[in-house]
């Protein structure tokens, strides 16, 4: 335990360092982990065989590193969907052109471990790149952290109905809803303290303690999707980078989840302050 409050403590200074630099800091710190979640997903599903490292493999850190340099440097979304687009055609040359060496079994997986790795993460810095975004981007980890945390204590405190009884046995409805609710009291006070002195908008307090709570549950179902994954291939963690919680993947299965859905929450949040 204590080694693993030890780490999770290096990790929030990590972030808070890296998303109060933003810009070039934030997205080589975006890119390093999408590859490294990567690696884990792929290994975690043997895509190459004896996981070691093949074409499909070498083909997907290729494609999540012109993902996100794209993104980064353009901007645009679109066209870092694209870079997916020319990731989805490597593979499928890839398989057609060394067939039958690898499997369709063997493709879909790898595609899906890219954009799983990658897509996801790199709202992290399209959240911190908007308005007030230095403050906004901290909601993805209030929702994910914060939300396991008060989960925690919830269900110890009070959980008697299983949330997901063969998945994960040990989380609670109880559970759940004190971590809906504690991020959600969390985020009102950090819009109260941070956001608010900032946009001088009264309807923020509220308005990103709404956003804390929605955050919150989808992060449950992100912790959850990640857990389902390691069940059906019957493994403990994703990796051992992170003393104490595993891989990259078992800390941060929640904000791959989290992170878009409180960035467009917070495009939604800025037009209603303008409107």
């Amino acid at each position: 335990m204590l080694v693993r409050v030890l780490s999770g403590a290096v990790l929030v200074v990590l972030a808070l360092v890296f998303l109060l630099l933003g810009g070039f800091w934030l997205g080589g710190a975006v890119l390093a982990l999408s590859l490294v979640a990567f690696r884990e997903l792929m290994h975690a599903c043997k895509v190459e065989k004896d996981n070691k490292g093949g074409l499909l493999e070498y083909a997907g850190y290729a494609g999540i590193v012109l993902y996100e340099i794209v993104l980064f440097t353009t901007k645009d979304f679109s066209l870092g969907l694209g870079c997916l687009v020319l990731l989805f055609l490597m593979e499928m040359f890839i398989y057609v052109f060394t067939f039958p060496r690898y499997h369709a079994l063997q493709v879909m997986p790898a595609f899906f471990c890219a954009f799983y790795a990658c897509v996801p993460l790199s709202f992290v810095w399209m959240t911190r790149d908007l308005t007030f975004g230095v403050y906004l981007v901290w909601m993805i980890f209030i929702s994910s952290w914060v939300c396991d945390t008060c989960a925690y204590f919830s269900g110890m405190a009070l959980g008697k109905h299983k949330l997901a009884p063969i998945l994960s046995p040990k989380k609670s409805v109880e559970g759940a809803i004190g971590g809906v609710i504690g991020s959600a009291l969390v985020g009102g006070l950090f819009a109260w303290i941070f956001l608010y002195p900032e946009s001088q908008n009264p309807n923020a307090i509220w308005l990103v303690a709404l956003i804390g709570g929605a955050g919150a549950i989808i992060s449950q179902v992100g912790d959850l999707s990640a857990s389902a994954i390691k069940r059906n291939h019957e493994i403990k963690d994703y990796g051992k980078l992170i003393p104490g919680h595993g891989g990259v993947m078992d800390r941060f299965d929640s904000v791959l989840f989290t992170a878009p859905v409180i960035y467009f929450l917070s495009v939604l949040l800025l037009q209603v302050s303008h409107g």
